[in-house]
C-alpha cells in the first residue's frame, strides 16, 4: 500500500490539471501560432511559465486505484500486477484464470 500523502498528492495534481486544462491550451496555442508577432508570444509563454508546475499533465503519475501502486501499472485495467494478480486468484476478474502448478 502507498503512502497516503503520495496517493493525496497525485489527487490535487490531477485536479489541477483539470482546473488549468483550458487555459494551459490557449496559452500554447498562442504561443506556438507563427503568425502572431514575436511580443505576444513570447508574453503567452511567461503566462503559461507562471502557472503553477502541478497543472502540468506531464506531472501526473499513473497510480494503482487499489493500492496506489505507482510501479507494473496496466492503462486498460487501471491497477498494477500485483492488484490484478490478487483479483485473479479470488476468481473476480472474468476470463482470468491465473496459473499453478
Amino acid at each position: 500500500m502507498a503512502k497516503k500523502a503520495m496517493i493525496e498528492r497525485e489527487k490535487k495534481r490531477q485536479k489541477l490539471v483539470d482546473q488549468y486544462a483550458a487555459k494551459r491550451a490557449a496559452l500554447k496555442e498562442i504561443a506556438n501560432d507563427e503568425s502572431k508577432p514575436m511580443e505576444e508570444r513570447f508574453k503567452a509563454r511567461l503566462k503559461l511559465a507562471k502557472l503553477p508546475r502541478n497543472s502540468s499533465p506531464t506531472r501526473l503519475h499513473n497510480r494503482c486505484q487499489l493500492t496506489g501502486r505507482p510501479h507494473a501499472y496496466y492503462r486498460k485495467l487501471k491497477m498494477s500486477r500485483i492488484a490484478l494478480r490478487e483479483l485473479g486468484s479470488a476468481g473476480q476478474v472474468p476470463g482470468m484464470v491465473k496459473s499453478s502448478w
